[in-house]
């Protein structure tokens, strides 16, 4: 059975060389025309089998395989990752996670591998940056298992240190992995090799695992199909000479030059006709060749390539592609289906936006699992309208918007301030919730502080022995208070329920406070009271409360300590009212 080459994608922290790796497999240098040398676009790149056969030859020896060979996506960053849907999944088969062995995991490392996890893309972890480690000797293109063999001994316990290092940090986000050939069961354990994407060192190794997992793992989903192209869009560019143009990957069947295609928009996909396929030369990289694109009539699955179309308005990062009769064909709804985003809402939430489907998915999964609503959601930049909709929202808390890698429209630059909205922005998902987490934690607690200081709170104290230093008028003692916090103008009552007067002024020392809080000794001036009658030395007073604040009281966060107060001064008002703060 014939069957295609795996799409591999390749993910990690910005810079920790995911591009070199790559240049280095495929003997080119896109990374040295790249701003900032960072990866600005995606890219893809077709590495036959008789190129790997030439890689490995001192590892496979005579060794043949039935993959055709790998096809390499190369991303800006993990959010690309989650763009490059196919079949309401990854578009991956395989990926390769790319740690520099010097830093370990980093936010975006972290990221990649709970993506990985969500679409449950297999994956291998190259170790990179291994000629960095101090005393290292290393050979271009050299396989890592004889490499070791030349290293000298406090070289390799240098560099043991740093990968059982990584091994643990894997193993904290759950990721059991060990050193490629140490493992037995690779359904079990994920493959580290480590690498020099500057040497080439480990590539060999690196190559042999991915086209061996293929092989043994993936062989049924690899199966080559005949029927109609299915694929999905990297990008949209504009290109000298030709236009506009789409870089897309054919993950399945075949299209050829003038095929009738459906592609995906924001709203209904658009029907058009394939007017050329430009294939990249092997080795080559669709969005920085070396040598012109090959024009092909027809293509067979898996090839990333650039093709023109007579109509692509509309036509977004990370839709489908689907060859079909007509208007009219199933697929053209099957496609409908596949690019509409299903998330569940609520009356109450926050507006999340997104640059593609399935960086929204993303930010909706990460949004669910931190219990964070969602009201509305949307694709594309944050717009003046969506600024509005949230403002609109009945919880002055849930007037935010998250953006996932959505930048704000020129004409809404003014709005989120007008309108009271606060908008998050972060390029990695996780770090954008708990972001706006640590908001709502320290919101919380200065509305709840505000509220504190709108009426009086559960708190008590007590009078301490040889602390009377004046007995009326107002009456001047020593007290310790035992929970919650006192303040100024606060009314006192008895357990008894008989009221004792309010509380003048608070003393630390020679000092006047605002409030004194649980643990605290400090003298007490109250009106309206004397010592020796209405109240005595080692007596327990309590802060009076308003029987209609208890109900919002209630909802607020309180210690133990201050929930038991409340209780007390509860039971002690229903002794005359039964139906006190209800």
């Amino acid at each position: 059975m014939a069957i295609r080459q795996p799409v591999v994608s390749v993910l990690g922290h910005v810079d920790h060389g995911k591009t070199r790796l790559l240049d280095t497999i495929r003997g080119t240098s896109v990374i040295s025309r790249e701003a900032g040398l960072i990866t600005q676009h995606i890219g893809a790149t077709e590495v036959p089998i008789d190129h790997i056969y030439k890689v490995c030859g001192k590892l496979i020896g005579s060794k043949k395989f039935t993959v055709p060979g790998l096809l390499f996506i190369d991303t800006p960053g993990h959010h690309s990752f989650i763009t490059l849907r196919a079949r309401g999944g990854s578009l991956a088969d395989l990926a390769v996670l790319v740690i520099d062995i010097r830093e370990g995991l980093k936010p975006q490392t972290v990221e990649s591998i709970r993506i990985l996890k969500q679409y449950k893309t297999p994956f291998v972890i190259a170790m990179n940056k291994i000629d960095t480690i101090q005393g290292w000797m290393s050979e271009k293109g050299r396989p890592f298992i004889l490499a070791e063999k030349e290293q000298q001994e406090r070289t390799m316990e240098v560099f043991n240190d740093k990968m059982y290092n990584i091994i643990s940090l894997l193993a904290a986000e759950g990721v059991p992995a060990d050193r490629y050939d140490r493992i037995d069961d690779f359904t079990k354990a994920v493959a580290l090799v480590p690498v020099s994407a500057k040497e080439g060192e480990g590539v060999p190794d690196l190559l042999l695992m991915l086209v061996g997992l293929a092989q043994r793992f993936l062989e049924s989903q690899l199966s080559s199909e005949e029927g109609p192209g299915k694929g999905t869009i990297l990008e949209v560019k504009e290109e000298k000479g030709l236009g506009q143009t789409l870089d897309m990957i054919l993950y399945s069947g075949i299209l050829r030059r003038g095929d009738t295609v459906a592609l995906g928009t924001r709203a209904a996909p658009i029907i058009t006709k394939v007017k050329a396929i430009l294939k990249p030369k092997p080795l080559d990289e669709i969005r920085d060749p070396r040598d012109r694109f090959d024009s092909v009539k027809e293509l067979h699955a898996a090839a990333g390539v650039k093709i023109s179309c007579q109509n692509m308005d509309g036509v977004i990062a990370g839709a489908p592609l689907m060859v079909v009769s007509g208007p009219n064909d199933p697929a053209v709804a099957e496609m409908k289906e596949e690019s509409s985003v299903k998330i569940d809402t609520q009356e109450d939430g926050v507006l999340i936006k997104a640059d593609a489907i399935g960086s929204l998915e993303a930010l909706a999964f990460e949004a669910k699992a931190a219990s964070i609503p969602i009201r509305k959601y949307g694709i594309g930049e944050i717009s003046r309208r969506d600024v509005v909709d949230a403002a609109a929202c009945n919880t002055r808390m849930n007037r935010i918007i998250l953006g996932f890698n959505a930048e704000l429209s020129k004409d809404a630059a003014a709005e989120p301030e007008a309108q009271g909205v606060r908008i998050f922005s972060n390029p990695v998902v996780y770090r954008l919730i708990e972001e706006y987490k640590e908001w709502l934690d320290e919101t919380k607690k200065k509305q709840d502080a505000d509220k504190r200081s709108e009426f009086s709170f559960p708190a008590k104290f007590k009078i301490l022995p040889n602390c009377v230093f004046h007995a009326a008028k107002p009456a001047i003692v020593g007290v310790r208070v035992l929970a919650g916090r006192i303040r100024p103008n606060q009314r006192l009552i008895m357990p008894d329920g008989r009221s004792v007067g309010k509380i003048r002024s608070i003393r630390s020392g020679e000092e006047v406070v605002k409030e004194a809080t649980q643990g605290q000794e400090v003298a007490v001036a109250i009106d309206d009271v004397t010592i020796g009658r209405q109240a005595d030395v080692n007596d327990v007073i309590y802060v009076d409360l308003l029987g209609s604040a208890v109900k919002e009281m209630s909802k607020m966060d309180m210690t133990d300590d201050e929930r038991m107060t409340l209780e007390e001064v509860i039971a002690i008002k229903r002794k005359e009212d039964h139906f006190w703060g209800m």
